[in-house]
């Protein structure tokens, strides 16, 4: 597929924004909107796997499998560490049980036994386990005629939202994936299917988009106003559909930075937190001021994630993809 490079720009401002909202966090300064790059994530994966699926048709079991082969081995190693971390000592705070440690490999949504919150081992790993049930339906929409899945699925990402608003769930599953957060991923999938069929906004119409939606996040960080997917999810689809503007109309040119740290956005998100808590820890010991241990953290948590990019997730996406294509070789041979 094609490099979509105002995509591939999003998905480093959201890892960043993720990593500058963690950093505030240890340092003492404030940045919850950061949190919002969550939001960005979810409607870029609807649209991209949207847009993978109709350029390259795959079956429900190889979309699970490509996905997983993306997905899951970085995950665990991540959360491997965690729990090395937590055995040694290193994460006091931690409390591990065999029962909540399988939930987080396996991204099941479940209780922390550290603090009763609906989190895996691995904290950011929560968003995980939406993108795996927006992966598993999307696997199964795979069935349906091209016409039908996207009302499918956003029928049933829809009926979801609806059952959380009308009940009350006490599981941690359901609690989970009746959040209106979902709906981020069938928004996602709607651009893409305009995307797809050459509708998108005109330039000035996308620029206003993304200044309504920048203007919108700025405005929540600045004034410290509470928000939640109801407010960042319409803003981060506005933002998306911004960026593709000024894509379609020849106005994002590749740049080896941002392409980088959009190529990295995954291993940056997952491994970012190690590096900000050794650095809060340093700094606390000697002393560094509270600004300067923002810089460093966010620069550490970053860099790491490019660190893990380059030495772990590229070379085992690229063995993944080496498999992938003997295996298909392999296939028309036996033809």
């Amino acid at each position: 597929m094609k490099t979509i490079y105002g995509i591939q720009y999003l998905r480093a401002a959201a890892a960043l924004a993720v990593v500058f909202f963690h950093a505030a966090e240890k340092t003492g300064h404030h940045f919850t909107i950061g949190a919002a790059g969550v939001d960005v994530f979810f409607v870029i994966s609807g649209f991209i796997m949207w847009v993978i699926s109709d350029r390259r048709p795959v079956t429900p079991l190889e979309f699970i499998r490509d996905r997983a082969r993306r997905i899951v081995p970085v995950y665990w190693l991540a959360t491997a560490v965690m729990v090395a971390g937590a055995l040694a000592g290193l994460f006091p705070n931690l409390v591990l049980s065999l029962e909540h440690v399988l939930a987080s490999l396996f991204f099941v949504p479940a209780r922390s036994p550290s603090s009763g919150e609906i989190w895996p081992v691995l904290v950011q790993g929560w968003t995980l386990n939406f993108e795996m049930l927006f992966y598993l339906v999307f696997a199964g929409s795979l069935v349906l005629p091209r016409n039908w899945r996207l009302p499918a699925m956003s029928g049933l990402f829809l009926a979801l939202v609806i059952a959380g608003r009308v009940a009350t769930f006490d599981g941690a599953l359901m609690l989970t994936y009746t959040r209106p957060i979902i709906l981020e991923f069938v928004a996602g999938m709607i651009i893409a299917e305009f995307w797809l069929k050459g509708r998108v906004p005109p330039l000035a119409v996308g620029s206003a988009l993304m200044a309504c939606s920048l203007g919108g996040f700025a405005l929540i960080g600045l004034l410290a106003l509470p928000f939640d997917e109801l407010i960042t999810g319409p803003l981060a689809v506005l933002l998306v559909l911004g960026v593709l503007s000024l894509e379609a109309n020849g106005c994002v040119r590749k740049v080896p930075l941002p392409t980088l740290l959009g190529d990295a956005s995954y291993s940056i998100y997952l491994w970012h937190t190690f590096a900000i808590s050794v650095v809060a820890k340093v700094a606390l010991e000697i002393d560094l001021g509270a600004l300067a241990t923002m810089f460093v953290a966010v620069l550490s948590g970053t860099l790491i994630g490019v660190a893990a990019y380059m030495m772990l997730e590229r070379p085992l996406m690229r063995r993944g993809n080496a498999r992938r294509v003997a295996g298909g070789l392999a296939g028309r041979a036996a033809e």
